[in-house]
Order: structure tokens, then C-alpha cells, then sequence
């Protein structure tokens, strides 16, 4: 299968805030732009350290903002065409639905006893008008399933998190608990991940 370098976008207010952004659509913050930029020199070392040219490997992107936001600045990193990735809506941020640009503490306070659940079950639970990691993993995992060459991807922490289950990283109820961090290089490659930062 094809070797997955995986980044999560950069910071963005709704981060720094602790708020779920799921699909809103947000932009990078200033951090959020030097993660970008430390993530496309550490792509640079380890496309180098593998004797490859940054030529060598598709671009794809979630199309929300900060993801694209992300690959135009790894792109441009690597001394390519900013604009020239494809994006694929299989790539976009988990779902959550009434969740969105919420806190914990405020989704707590005001519909008690969901995140008690949501934490019994994170693979399988649902926010309401949202939807659970395994849905998640279903896109994920057709959108890997298609790919044909190695690939450079700018999408989200849930992305991560299901691709972790799908390699048999993490079992589903730990890799949904992952810590996902910004301006961090994931690879994904025979069945193993590796983190760079």
C-alpha cells in the first residue's frame, strides 16, 4: 500500500480555544502558519532522507480552509506550485453537529450526560447531528483504499485517529483518545505509523 505522510492543519483560533470545529470552516492563526511552515521543512528531511523528490508523491487536502491553508504552505515549503493538490471530501473533519464551536464544559452544562456517554463508546457515538469515528473511518478508510501512489495529505485530528485503528495502531475505543498534535509529520507505512517533529 502506499506510504501516507499525514499532517494535521495548523492552529486555529477554535484550537486555541478549545472549541470543536468539526466543519466550520476556520482559518490557521499566525501558529497555525509556522506549524505549516516547520511541517513542510520537516517533509523536505525525510522526502530528502529517502532519496525522493517532492515531485514524487500526489497532494491531497480536506477542503476546508485551514487544511488547504496547510498544503499551500507545505507546497510552498517544498518549492512547488502552492495551488497544484487535489482535495477529496472524504478528507473533511469529523462531524459534530450541534457540537460545533462549543466547548466541553459548555456542552456539558447545557446537555448533561452526553459527553459521559460519548466517552463509554467514542468509536460508536454519535453527537446529535453528528457523526461517530467509525462513520469517519468509513470515508477515511475508501478514500486510502483508492489511493495508488504515496501522497502528502493536509486534513484533521480525526483523520489521524481513525487511520491509526485502520493500520492497527491503536485498538478504535484508544486511537479515538490519541492525542493529535500540529506541526507534526505522521507516516503511515506498512502497517506501522511514525511521528516527526
Amino acid at each position: 500500500m502506499p506510504v501516507l505522510y499525514y499532517v494535521r492543519h495548523g492552529e486555529t483560533d477554535f484550537n486555541a480555544e478549545a472549541r470543536l470545529q468539526g466543519r466550520r470552516d476556520t482559518l490557521l492563526n499566525s501558529r497555525g502558519k509556522r506549524q505549516a511552515v516547520e511541517c513542510g521543512g520537516l517533509l523536505r528531511e525525510l522526502i530528502a532522507r529517502d532519496g525522493r523528490r517532492a515531485e514524487d508523491f500526489d497532494y491531497v487536502a480536506s477542503p476546508l480552509r485551514r487544511a488547504r491553508e496547510t498544503m499551500e504552505v507545505l507546497r510552498a515549503t517544498l518549492g512547488l506550485d502552492p495551488p497544484g493538490y487535489a482535495l477529496d471530501d472524504r478528507l473533511m473533519e469529523i462531524s459534530y453537529g450541534e457540537w460545533e464551536g462549543l466547548t466541553l464544559p459548555e456542552i456539558d452544562a447545557s446537555m448533561p450526560g452526553l459527553l459521559f456517554e460519548r466517552e463509554r463508546d467514542k468509536w460508536d457515538f454519535a453527537p446529535p447531528g453528528g457523526e461517530s469515528y467509525r462513520q469517519l473511518a468509513d470515508r477515511v478508510g475508501a478514500w486510502y483504499a483508492a489511493m495508488t501512489r504515496d501522497t502528502v495529505v493536509a486534513a484533521h485530528g480525526g483523520g489521524v485517529r481513525v487511520l491509526m485503528a485502520l493500520f492497527n495502531v491503536l485498538p478504535p475505543d484508544e486511537a479515538t483518545h490519541a492525542q493529535i498534535l500540529q506541526g507534526v509529520v505522521y507516516v503511515f507505512s506498512d502497517g506501522r505509523m511514525s511521528r516527526y517533529a
